[in-house]
């Protein structure tokens, strides 16, 4: 009976341990192709993300400014050009960024 307690308290042990308890968000990622654009009356805005800065339109913008942005209060196309060295948490996290603004059409541009 003592070796039967063990087992299930490994097992129990084991269950609890290899289990998440939180839940994974999605990110959508639209990656811009040739052909696919919508007409828009209004040119589109650049969004470069390196490593350690973001600029909007050339301007240094922080994360926490993004989502305020007067530029993106509107609706507009918005294009991320991203750098070699952004790592994708890096990409995440801009994109959460702005996944509240419902004007803003984002596409991602891969570099090659």
């Amino acid at each position: 009976m003592t070796s039967l307690i063990d087992v299930i308290f490994l097992l129990l042990l084991f269950f609890m341990l290899s289990s998440t308890f939180s839940k994974f968000a999605e990110v959508p990622l639209p990656i811009g192709t040739a052909g696919n654009a919508e007409p828009t009356t209004q040119p589109p805005l650049f969004l470069r993300v390196t490593q350690d800065a973001v600029t909007l339109n050339g301007d240094d913008v922080t994360l926490e400014s993004l989502r305020s942005a007067p530029a993106l209060q509107t609706e507009v196309q918005l294009l991320i050009a991203l750098t070699l060295d952004v790592s994708s948490q890096r990409l995440t996290d801009v994109l959460v960024a702005l996944r509240g603004l419902p004007d803003v059409s984002v596409n991602v541009l891969v570099p090659s």
